[in-house]
């Protein structure tokens, strides 16, 4: 689960001085270990997600066995795309969100709810341009070992803190088994937001068709499968 430093400045396409100095100047987090740096591929994830910084998803793939290299667009087929979501608060929002999700037998929606709004207080999950991608730090276990992501349209803006300063309007939310799964499927997700094209169309927003070639689009010609 954990990276050195040559191992991001090779994947990130920079050099070493530029890792470092994420981790001494823009907060990166990394721990040293024989007095070398060690950095989680979660809070990497989550840290060049916050800062608008592509990494390729490649460098998110920790293992075999694990649901790999499933789709964001299988994924998205079984979560559904929800329009005119209805809220005024992060809470009421994410309270909609997730009476919309197929959760596992026995998983309490209200803790669910307040694991998000707990992840939340941590820090913005907002991508920016609009868009939020709340989850928690570990996966929501899918009931058949299927990953699902939701897709929500809101009914109108909310402010979810976002480092850009814009409302949201767009969230989406992961379903997954495993560790390894819920980590590769954010990395995908996130690469894809950062395609101008695919923003301007859930921003429109297109149609469920619209959408889902979109993305399978993108998934052929940007993401390795």
């Amino acid at each position: 689960m954990f990276l050195k430093v040559a191992d991001l400045a090779a994947a990130a396409a920079v050099d070493e001085k530029t890792v470092l100095h994420w981790i001494r100047y823009d907060g990166l987090p990394a721990h040293k270990q024989n007095e070398r740096y060690q950095i989680n591929r979660i809070d990497l994830l989550e840290w060049a997600t916050s800062k608008g910084i592509t990494i390729p998803p490649d460098i998110f793939e920790v293992g075999a066995g694990a649901d790999e290299r499933s789709p964001v667009s299988g994924a998205l087929r079984r979560g559904g795309i929800h329009y005119q979501l209805p809220g005024d608060t992060p809470e009421t929002v994410l309270r909609e969100v997730v009476s919309r999700l197929t959760l596992p037998p026995g998983m309490d929606p209200e803790f669910l709810l307040q694991t998000l709004l707990a992840r939340e207080a941590l820090g913005s999950t907002a991508f920016g341009n609009g868009i939020a991608i709340p989850h928690v730090r570990n996966p929501i276990v899918g009931q058949s070992g299927e990953s699902a992501i939701s897709l929500c349209f809101l009914e109108k803006p909310i402010d979810f803190v976002a480092v850009d300063g814009q409302p949201v309007t767009i969230l989406f939310t992961l379903v997954t088994p495993n560790v390894t799964t819920h980590l590769q499927l954010l990395a995908k997700l996130a690469f894809l937001l950062h395609d101008h094209a695919f923003q301007e169309l859930l921003h429109r927003p297109g149609s469920e068709t619209e959408i889902m070639a979109a993305i399978t689009r993108l998934e052929d010609t940007i993401i390795r499968r």
